[in-house]
């Protein structure tokens, strides 16, 4: 039964750092490089993550400085952001781009934070299919006799337990990305 609860807490975890994976994507007015972590620049035919084409690092606070390990691609390396819609400016020096963050209104970080909730909600729904599918795999245990009845009331509450313990994480996180966007 410790592997039943193993592989639970393995399914929750993954789906809490998917979530936390997908708010690097979301700018806060402030320069990061894993915003562009879900680019993908078309290379000799391939689609490639812009950090396997060029070294991206932060010059300052709102910028951010691309210099690709091919100068030829540096107009796919453009063309990329710009498509991603990301509402960055850059600027094209010729051997590298500088990538800036504008600052971000109000309408635009409240429409982000509305995102950001959407996204938690999306992942506490994720939450709960695994809490489901855990307590029907330990009810066919029981069915099965592999189990007692009172294992099966014991297994559904630490799935529970589980499955809260998740979701106050992504509501801890919520909170901290809701703080970091609206501050200015």
């Amino acid at each position: 039964m410790d592997q039943f609860f193993v592989e639970l807490e393995a399914k929750m975890k993954k789906c809490l750092e998917a979530y936390q994976k997908e708010l690097i994507a979301i700018r806060t007015g402030r320069a990061n490089t894993g915003v562009l972590d879900t680019v993908k620049v078309i290379y000799y035919g391939n689609p490639m993550p812009i950090n396997q084409v060029a070294s991206v690092s932060i010059i300052e606070a709102k910028t951010l400085d691309i210099k690709p390990w091919d100068k030829g691609c540096i107009l796919d390396i453009e063309k990329a952001i710009m498509a991603a819609n990301l509402g960055l400016s850059i600027v094209n020096t010729g051997d590298s781009l500088k990538v800036k963050f504008p600052d971000l209104n109000e309408e635009t970080r409240r429409d982000m934070v509305k995102k950001v909730k959407k996204m938690a909600e999306e992942s506490k729904v994720e939450l709960r299919n695994i809490r489901r599918d855990f307590n029907d795999k330990a009810k066919e245990r029981e069915k099965n006799k592999e189990i007692s009845e009172d294992d099966l009331k014991n297994a559904e509450a630490r799935v529970q337990k589980a499955t809260d313990k998740h979701i106050a994480e992504i509501d801890v996180i919520v909170k901290d990305k809701e703080k970091d966007l609206l501050t200015i």
